[in-house]
């Protein structure tokens, strides 16, 4: 098997303003499609199949592609790139001077999402903009409660807050890039696993452009389980110390960073270091002590590269 492609009946003669760019590895971006589609509006859809190797969904997604009144592309890969790696395929593949990255798990809070975006183009043709996200159409459950309350403190933030360290909150849940800053500064494809190759990618581009936010939400849907989110943190702890070596100056002021050092000195973290993990995964307790455990549990990792 090799990697392919398949585009719907509007693709082929289609000259966007915007891509908007969705990869996915074994979610369903489907209801997205569904809420981005529009018969008036000058952009396309890129979707990208991060090597999940599930034919049943493929088809579902390829139905959905080509059921789409919006120029669409639906690109499949053979073997997984990588969070990275998979985004600069996608830009790759995209035809517009402005690239609207979205994972597959968001939907977008307002009927005029893309309009509002498009609006943005038209009047300050930005270098970079994010959008910021919310958890207004997620439903609340016992599983991802936790995840709920890591989100809301340190994700679920308003423009004006973002503002003041604009380069920090720059994710690919919702993110609008200029197609001559990404050809400049594509994702560091060295990060491999979850986590920080957007955040890194916000730092390096802040030293020479501006960095927008507009409160132009969208829900993340996908809240993990508290095993899940600790297992991501574990993942993450290598790309963090990438980021800290690449930009130690802005990581510096960053509570997880003054966290992770402040740890760093504590004797026996190998001892008491799971405990916190343990702690965050008992279900019968309140979502709030857990998230605060979890958070110090990832600081304890990340005390590792400080």
């Amino acid at each position: 098997m090799s990697d392919t492609i398949l585009d719907n009946a509007a693709w082929a003669d289609a000259r966007p303003t915007l891509s908007v760019l969705i990869p996915f590895f074994r979610d369903d971006p489907s209801l997205l499609l569904a809420a981005l589609d529009a018969t008036d509006l000058p952009a396309e859809i890129v979707v990208l199949d991060d090597g999940s190797r599930d034919a049943g969904l493929a088809g579902q997604v390829s139905a959905a592609v080509q059921a789409l009144r919006l120029p669409a592309r639906f690109v499949r890969l053979d073997a997984n790139a990588g969070r990275a790696a998979g985004r600069n395929r996608l830009a790759a593949e995209a035809r517009a001077r402005h690239l609207l990255f979205l994972d597959a798990d968001m939907l977008p809070d307002s009927a005029d999402f893309l309009t509002r975006w498009l609006a943005l183009i038209a009047a300050d043709d930005p270098p970079v903009a994010f959008g910021g996200f919310s958890l207004d159409q997620t439903p609340r459950s016992r599983a991802t409660a936790v995840c709920r309350a890591l989100s809301l403190k340190s994700d679920c933030m308003p423009a004006q807050v973002r503002r003041q360290a604009p380069e920090k909150y720059v994710f690919t849940s919702n993110l609008l890039i200029r197609r001559d800053i990404f050809e400049a500064e594509p994702f560091d494809p060295g990060f491999v696993g979850w986590g920080w190759e957007d955040v890194e990618w916000g730092m390096r581009v802040s030293r020479r452009r501006p960095i927008a936010h507009i409160d132009n939400p969208a829900t993340h849907l996908g809240l993990a389980p508290a095993a899940a989110m600790a297992a991501k943190f574990e993942q993450s702890a290598a790309n963090f110390a990438r980021v800290v070596a690449a930009h130690g100056d802005i990581v510096r002021t960053y509570p997880s960073y003054r966290a992770a050092k402040a740890l760093k000195q504590a004797p026996l973290r190998a001892l008491w270091r799971p405990l916190l993990k343990a702690f965050a995964l008992i279900d019968t307790l309140p979502a709030a002590p857990r998230a605060f455990a979890l958070r110090l549990y990832r600081a304890a990792l990340y005390a590792e590269a400080v």
